[in-house]
């Protein structure tokens, strides 16, 4: 059975944006591809911007999953969780949950006022087989683990 490493990140004190590309320059770093899911086109081309405006020796190419070569991609943005980048880790930037399956990785990252969505998805997983689970609050604006 593969194990899935499923990471609820609470966002308070950073944009969205700047914690996808903290997720997405370690996953890079680690040779891993990224998916970066947001229902929202608007939300999407924010999280595009920030990627690519990280300096020249800190920018995160990246592009949209419609857009000719999405395959070769290793940052991919997408409206629905499907990977043609071949991505191992997708990041739910819009709080939204959604069933991700072939995924290695997955990071919910939402606001205090999805908390009770996030819960809910938190407690889905309780008894499956092959999930482990995190969960990640901002403190002093430094990520620690809480769960």
């Amino acid at each position: 059975m593969t194990l899935v490493k499923l990471d609820f990140w609470q966002v308070t004190d950073d944009p969205v944006e700047k914690v996808v590309a903290l997720i997405a320059k370690r996953a890079l770093g680690q040779g891993e591809r990224v998916l970066v899911v947001a229902a929202d086109p608007a939300q999407r081309a924010a999280i595009s911007r920030a990627l690519w405006e990280g300096g020249s020796e800190n920018f995160l190419a990246n592009g949209e999953a419609d857009a000719p070569g999405a395959d070769r991609q290793p940052v991919l943005l997408a409206a629905d969780p499907v990977a043609a980048n071949g991505a191992s880790h997708v990041i739910l930037a819009d709080g939204i949950f959604r069933e991700c399956d072939g995924f290695a990785r997955v990071f919910l990252l939402f606001p205090p006022d999805l908390a009770h969505a996030a819960r809910q998805a938190w407690r889905a997983q309780d008894g499956r087989e092959g999930v482990e689970r995190s969960y990640f609050a901002q403190e002093d604006g430094r990520w620690v683990k809480k769960g």
